[in-house]
């Protein structure tokens, strides 16, 4: 399982609870149907007036071919043309890797 991470910072034109409810509704509409995708994750700051970035955002595959298959989709061009117009997508860092659960309490 591969997974992309994004730190997001919204773009200046949003209020952080704009950007919140653009990223987490229509948005979320749209690139939860990415070809391939597998888990989709959200996660916006409990003090965003204190927090370096936005959001989070967590993206998982089956491994880096359904990954580059995603985003190699017309639907993927789709989801990118909206973010920019309000995720600032130079802004904040990128990282793709694997993840290793050490606990997860919801599995028992």
């Amino acid at each position: 399982m591969v997974k992309i991470v994004d730190l997001l910072v919204r773009r200046d034109s949003y209020t952080h609870e704009e950007f919140a409810d653009r990223w987490q509704g229509d948005h979320s509409e749209l690139a939860k149907d990415l070809p391939g995708l597998q888990r989709y994750v959200t996660s916006v700051p409990t003090d965003p007036e204190r927090a370096a970035y936005d959001g989070v955002l967590e993206l998982y595959f089956e491994d880096m071919d359904a990954l580059s298959e995603a985003f190699d989709s017309d639907l993927a061009e789709t989801v990118q043309a909206d973010a920019a117009e309000f995720i600032d997508l130079e802004a904040g860092p990128r990282m793709i890797v694997e993840e290793t659960v050490q606990l997860d309490e919801r599995d028992d």
